[in-house]
């Protein structure tokens, strides 16, 4: 692999294999093992460092330490990977409350020292602050993704009158949380010993019910358990599970925008079941 200059300095890699896509494990000379992954955009590496300084500041889910950046390269600590265990769900599931409620300085802020123009996978994601979840979450995560898919040719007045209602659809107000933001079940690594640990955070202040929604959009180990570890430590507003399409939204245009009109059209399904409530 090309050697990821500043992010490698004084250290030697004597071996590496890829991961797939940029990412590279890398073994270095005094035995330790590291994942460098490149980015095509300077801000995607400050966005990913800052977002796992934030949650590991939280002091409450596994997230990899960060190594050493430069402005194509992200090295972090490699994670033994294992087999998904009960107890390490419920661990995510307390973890994940206990996360939360570290909180953040209003919807839509960046971890600290992170970049406004941040990414969410392979997409831009910018964030923008609000004072309020409904308004900000139609504005920033669901309009300007909207009206690129309209741009491509997918249609979603479903999703159109989703944002003009989600005053009364959000339910109960929530605090700024403080978010993993991508919390898809390819974005949680079971280590060697059964525990989750996180990994690429697109990390901002967001809704709580956010990252649970994402977590259920394509299903993760041990979800009932995570859940229910969850609602027990810091107890989910009523009505949380008629919701989660609401919050699903986000995810799927973010496919959309990325992938097409697969997702476009269960953007189109999960808007209508938010509709319905």
């Amino acid at each position: 692999m090309t050697r990821p200059a500043a992010a490698l300095t004084g250290v030697a890699a004597v071996s590496g294999t890829r991961l797939g896509g940029t990412a590279h494990r890398v073994t270095l000379a005094d035995g330790s093992a590291v994942v460098a992954k490149r980015h095509d955009h300077r801000s995607a590496v400050l966005a990913e460092v800052a977002g796992l300084r934030w949650l590991a500041a939280a002091d409450a889910v596994p997230v990899p330490a960060v190594r050493g950046h430069d402005d194509e390269w992200l090295v972090v600590d490699a994670v033994a990977t294992g087999s998904p265990s009960g107890a390490g769900a419920e661990a995510l599931g307390r973890g994940l409350a206990r996360l939360h409620e570290a909180g953040a300085d209003a919807f839509g802020s960046p971890p600290p020292a992170g970049p406004v123009d941040a990414w969410i996978g392979l997409a831009p994601m910018r964030n923008t602050t609000g004072e309020d979840w409904p308004s900000w979450y139609a504005e920033h995560r669901l309009l300007p993704y909207l009206r690129t898919v309209a741009d491509q040719g997918f249609a979603l007045p479903e999703v159109e009158r989703v944002c003009a209602r989600l005053d009364e659809l959000a339910g109960p107000a929530e605090p700024p949380a403080r978010l993993h933001g991508d919390l898809w079940s390819g974005n949680v690594l079971w280590s060697a010993d059964g525990r989750a640990w996180l990994i690429d955070p697109a990390a901002h202040g967001g809704h709580r019910e956010t990252d649970l929604a994402m977590l259920h959009l394509f299903g993760c180990a041990h979800l009932d358990r995570i859940v229910a570890a969850y609602d027990e430590t810091a107890p989910l507003a009523a009505g949380w599970r008629a919701r989660i399409p609401l919050h699903q939204l986000f995810p799927l245009l973010v496919h959309a925008v990325l992938f097409g009109g697969g997702y476009a059209r269960q953007a189109a399904q999960a808007a209508r079941a938010a509709l319905r409530g």
